[in-house]
């Protein structure tokens, strides 16, 4: 009786689980989470959840680990070797994978010839770690009849150079007046044709001319970056920038012998902001319409900046003869200290000993200063503006600027300049005509950009 009892039992228990794993079955299938298969072949889970490449299991994006050390590829970095081709190689692997990171060690220095580190087949988000040094050639057979650049970055998409390494242009060899280098200087370090610049962290100095360039870029930022080159270094503009759009640079000290900043044509939406400039010939728009070219500079802003021992401070300068238009532009918070003009809007630049006068001109308007304070060294305010297209809607408030030394003061002057004074200024800038020149409105509407 008993032995029949546990038969019966497991029999039933038997029955039991088969009914409950049927049910269970076709309730997950009715779910959706179970895979019928046809074959009687197991298919592997990779195939039946198949994941986007680059991403984890949870879905997110997976930045690369992938590094590239010049190092591994037969740099020397005893600052004598040439690292040129170690360079190509460690670029040209590191182009192969997306966000990866091209690293230039600390502690080493490479001597690397012009060259172009070219986006065109690369991946995107490329970091270029630079902790150690590089140090240009100073032999003029190097350079042949001159180049427009040494460090030359072209057509990336997401790029970012960080560090704390120093780019030195070891420009002193084409500062002076020996003859032996080409009388083409090249910029030191170039952006061209890129989309989402980052460089932050770097030292950048002794250029051979321009330190830092970007040229027909879009999506750019700049920050914690140190530029440094002799006052007297001929055409060592600290940032350039030409035909570029969405430009943010702050937290950075500027230190060269030319502009500070020099926004050429066709740049808009330009954000300078927290910087230190001086030496040098401060922040500049222009110069504009060179041979009798066309010009179109809109939307920047310049705040918070600290100049010493410059130039100029905020300086617009376009030539006679050109067309075109800087509108929207502001000046605000901004120090100087001995700066021999703070404020200058110049539409007779000319870097010659003589210019012819022309009657055309890049139309300036809609010029706002605000809060400019400090001393000056040889005149505060200088509005030189043309007959033809004069200067309109340019406003002044909060204009502080004395003498850096006592029995030395000078007025401002004004030529052909219209707009208001929103406050008192020290001094007064009395020259400054009010309203809006009937001339500059209708010559607006043909040079419109």
């Amino acid at each position: 009786m008993n032995r029949f009892n546990l038969k019966d039992l497991t029999l039933i228990l038997f029955i039991a689980f088969y009914v409950w794993s049927s049910s269970f079955e076709n309730c997950c299938a009715r779910e959706g989470r179970q895979y019928w298969r046809q074959s009687s072949k197991a298919v592997p889970a990779s195939v039946l959840v198949k994941k986007p490449k680059g991403y984890n299991h949870a879905g997110r994006r997976m930045l690369s680990s992938a590094i590239f050390n010049v190092l591994d590829y037969g740099a020397k970095g005893d600052g004598q070797t040439d690292d040129t081709k170690a360079f190509e190689a460690a670029w040209a692997a590191a182009c192969k994978v997306e966000a990866s990171t091209m690293v230039v060690p600390s502690g080493s220095v490479f001597f690397v010839l012009p060259i172009t580190f070219s986006g065109s087949s690369c991946e995107q988000n490329i970091v270029f770690q630079l902790d150690g040094k590089i140090i240009a050639p100073t032999s003029s057979q190097t350079w042949g009849s001159g180049l427009l650049q040494w460090l030359d970055f072209t057509n990336l998409k997401g790029f970012t150079i960080k560090g704390k390494g120093i780019i030195d242009g070891q420009g002193s060899v084409w500062w002076g007046d020996s003859g032996n280098m080409p009388s083409t200087k090249p910029t030191a370090l170039r952006f061209y044709g890129s989309d989402g610049v980052t460089v932050t962290g770097i030292t950048i100095q002794n250029s051979q001319q321009t330190h830092l360039k970007f040229d027909s870029c879009k999506t750019i930022q700049v920050y914690d970056i140190n530029v440094s080159s002799p006052g007297d270094s001929p055409n060592t503009d600290g940032i350039h920038l030409q035909n570029s759009q969405d430009v943010v640079i702050y937290s950075t000290t500027l230190a060269c012998g030319d502009d500070c900043v020099s926004i050429q044509t066709g740049c808009s939406n330009v954000y300078i902001h927290n910087v230190n400039c001086g030496p040098g010939h401060g922040i500049s728009i222009g110069s504009l319409g060179k041979d009798n070219t066309k010009a179109c500079v809109s939307n920047v802003t310049v705040r918070d900046i600290k100049m010493q021992n410059t130039m100029t401070g905020v300086r617009i300068k376009t030539w006679q003869g050109g067309s075109g238009s800087v509108q929207g532009i502001m000046f605000s918070n901004i120090q100087v200290s001995e700066v021999e003009t703070p404020i200058m809007i110049d539409q007779y630049y000319c870097d010659k000993s003589k210019c012819q006068n022309e009657s055309s001109a890049v139309a300036v308007s809609g010029i706002d200063y605000v809060n400019i304070q400090g001393t000056y060294k040889v005149k505060p305010v200088h509005f030189a503006c043309s007959d033809n297209v004069p200067c309109t809607g340019v406003s002044l408030a909060t204009i502080n600027l004395e003498a850096a030394q006592e029995n030395q003061s000078s007025n401002p002057f004004c030529w052909e300049s219209f707009g208001e004074l929103r406050t008192t200024t020290v001094p007064p800038i009395d020259c400054l005509q009010t309203g809006k020149s009937p001339i500059a409105k209708a010559q607006s509407t043909v040079d419109s950009c």
